[in-house]
């Protein structure tokens, strides 16, 4: 052997490929926007959000709520509610059932919504919270059903509601039940407004189609994160239509900011802050979400039907 390949004695020298196994999986998590390299504990540290482009990764509903909620203070509400198949559907690989069934694996949900009770501030709000990694935040009867119950939860309970959208929009494999649960969401809102109880609206990355065209734009107030997309159809879609070139930023929460749509961009870091800043205004201005000036009761949402099961076993 040469001596030029010859190792000295005692040292061992390792590949790149070699020394990267040493590196556990999951350490380190590259920015979907700038490619930056970033530790993991960092990422965690600041919400989820790159430090140096202020990209805002998408996060599974039960991660965004720490960021928003006081503490300790979530309780979930119609976790049993699950999805009936009514229309036996089966797309090019699988059966809808089994395709939920994969998704329930995957993120340990049983649909793309949370729902439940918590305090932002110290104020009572009733929540619930998409999930993007959930067969794309998709809304079917058991999202729509819970949103719905949310928003009577609220009113029967004398709490702001909040709303978490991250969704692809309508669930196609559940046809017209999934777009009759737009009417039925958004013809629940006009209570909250009778008993002025406040609706905010929270858009994510992304926010669209059926679901940005119901419930999600008719907040009280409507936020934003940083760069959300935010639109009905996709930019591809409208560009084959109208055969012209979109303007830059188009469907981000920037652009549709300018356009009147959003009231304001909120940091993930600050939503908390902002949230519980406008419940305060809300607060005062109804008295403690008050009915005609009484103390606010907060029962256990005593009003609700206790049952739970299959979405849409109360109405469609």
């Amino acid at each position: 052997m040469s001596w030029l390949k010859r190792e000295p004695s005692g040292i061992k020298t390792r590949s790149k490929r070699e020394r990267r196994k040493d590196v556990p999986e999951g350490l380190w998590t590259k920015c979907e926007d700038c490619g930056e390299a970033l530790f993991q504990t960092v990422l965690e540290e600041n919400a989820w959000t790159c430090p140096h482009c202020n990209h805002h990764f998408r996060v599974p509903a039960r991660t965004y709520l720490q960021f928003l909620v006081d503490p300790d203070s979530f309780d979930e509400r119609f976790a049993a509610l699950e999805s009936a198949d009514p229309l036996e559907f089966r797309d090019a690989k699988m059966r809808y059932p089994e395709r939920l069934q994969l998704a329930q694996k995957d993120t340990g949900m049983k649909d793309a919504a949370l729902a439940g009770v918590a305090t932002i501030g110290g104020k009572p709000v009733a929540l619930a919270v998409m999930d993007f990694f959930f067969m794309g935040g998709s809304m079917g009867s058991v999202v729509g059903e819970k949103v719905a119950r949310s928003i009577e939860g609220a009113i029967a309970e004398r709490r702001a509601l909040v709303v978490v959208s991250a969704t692809g929009g309508a669930r196609m494999q559940e046809g017209i039940l999934s777009l009759m649960q737009m009417a039925k969401t958004s013809a629940l809102l006009p209570g909250l407004e009778r008993e002025r109880l406040p609706f905010v609206s929270i858009l994510t990355d992304p926010s669209t189609a059926g679901v940005l065209s119901s419930f999600a734009s008719l907040g009280d107030v409507i936020v934003a994160e940083p760069k959300a997309l935010v639109g009905f159809a996709g930019a591809r879609v409208i560009r084959q239509t109208i055969g012209e070139d979109l303007p830059p930023g188009f469907q981000r929460a920037e652009f549709v900011l300018e356009k009147g749509f959003v009231d304001r961009i909120v940091h993930r870091k600050q939503m908390r802050e902002e949230v519980s800043r406008l419940l305060e205004f809300f607060w005062r201005s109804t008295r403690g979400f008050a009915a005609d000036g009484k103390p606010s009761p907060h029962p256990q949402w005593s009003a609700l039907p206790a049952e739970d099961g299959k979405a849409g076993s109360r109405r469609a």
